[in-house]
């Protein structure tokens, strides 16, 4: 999203002659806010075959939901639809390392789970501390082996949404902890299950298999420091804002400041990140207050977010706010599953405002801490 430096294009005027070697505050912003625009109503380029992985990732989503309730379990059936965020590690990997993979991944993910579900019954504090160390220690780690995207917004957002999931309210669990956390142990398993599937083919069984030390070989470089410093930042400002608006939300505040550095952009493209960010969630709110109002039978919705999560990975490499606009729904869709006390307009409206915070937080950081290469 980089493109020409707004500074040089301002120097030639339409003559062809030099007219300003330094443009003012006012044309630089001009500049900028052009190509957020331009950014916003182009796709970037594509990124290769992405049909394989979004199969993947919207069976992974959907199956389990599916499965779950016509088997009539309708009311936990949403639970196992954090079993396809396995499946969008690693995508690039060749199949036989992504079968290894996967594993890895599910298992931290699991553990994100059981720890939001411990959180979850020591109270609010907990659930703070929480997010706190957890949004420090993923970004650290995620920059030290250079993991890629979706990079450590995930391990943020399944330790949220089981600690809410599995709140303490009026002194009983709002979803029994151990039921939760099977289902979503199986869902993760069927996530890795479905990485695996092209190994039944012999070409992909003989690629050659790189050790995953080789593919993510640890490094505390410059963007490692970088990247964790801005985390300790959106940490801290994300925490802190949450407590004061409404703790339960602290997670959500900080993995919207996460998408904004959770990867390792420069400044611009962080910025451009947060906006596209901002304006994509808007509008996915409109599209889940749509959705809100359809009574969708489980089974149903779950198909519907298979749907989602297959669009979502073949359009987020070439136009985040886009992703966003289907992002949004899924997720508000799955948490109010389990958030049968708020209206739809009341989670729509927590989660715009928690988004445009986080992602002001994490611009912000972007903008203060300069990513230098290693």
């Amino acid at each position: 999203m980089d493109a020409a430096n707004p500074r040089a294009a301002a120097a030639v005027g339409d003559n062809g002659g030099v007219t300003d070697a330094h443009p003012s505050f006012r044309d630089r912003v001009r500049a900028e806010a052009r190509l957020v625009g331009e950014s916003l109503l182009s796709f970037g380029p594509s990124a290769g075959r992405r049909w394989p992985l979004a199969l993947q990732a919207g069976l992974a989503m959907a199956v389990p939901v599916v499965l779950l309730a016509v088997l009539g379990h309708s009311d936990i059936a949403l639970f196992a639809a954090t079993g396809a965020f396995t499946v969008i590690y690693g995508g690039w990997l060749r199949p036989a390392e992504r079968a290894r993979f996967a594993p890895l991944v599910a298992a931290s993910l699991f553990a994100c789970a059981a720890l939001g579900v411990l959180a979850a019954a020591g109270g609010v504090g907990f659930v703070l501390t929480g997010v706190f160390v957890l949004t420090i220690g993923a970004v650290a780690l995620t920059g030290w082996i250079s993991l890629g995207p979706p990079g450590p917004v995930f391990a943020v957002l399944v330790f949220g949404l089981s600690a809410h999931v599995t709140a303490v309210e009026d002194g009983v669990r709002a979803a029994d902890p151990a039921l939760y956390l099977s289902v979503v142990a199986g869902a993760l398993a069927f996530a890795c299950l479905l990485v695996a599937a092209p190994l039944v083919l012999p070409r992909y069984r003989r690629e050659p298999v790189r050790p995953l030390g080789a593919i993510f070989p640890p490094r505390w470089g410059a963007v490692a420091r970088a990247m964790t410093t801005r985390a300790v930042i959106v940490a801290v400002v994300g925490v802190a804002a949450a407590a004061v608006v409404d703790p339960d939300r602290s997670y959500w505040i900080v993995c919207a400041g996460l998408a904004v550095i959770g990867s390792p952009l420069g400044r611009r493209a962080a910025a451009t990140r947060g906006i596209h960010r901002m304006v994509g969630t808007l509008v996915g709110a409109g599209v889940y207050l749509a959705l809100a109002l359809i009574p969708f039978p489980v089974w149903a919705l779950g198909l519907l977010l298979g749907a989602f999560q297959m669009l979502i990975e073949l359009i987020i490499v070439r136009h985040y706010a886009l992703a966003l606009v289907f992002i949004t729904p899924l997720v508000l869709l799955i948490i109010g599953s389990a958030s049968a006390d708020a209206t739809s307009f009341t989670l729509a409206l927590e989660r715009v405002l928690d988004t445009i915070v986080g992602a002001v937080v994490g611009t912000a950081a972007a903008l203060a801490v300069r990513l230098r290469k290693d």
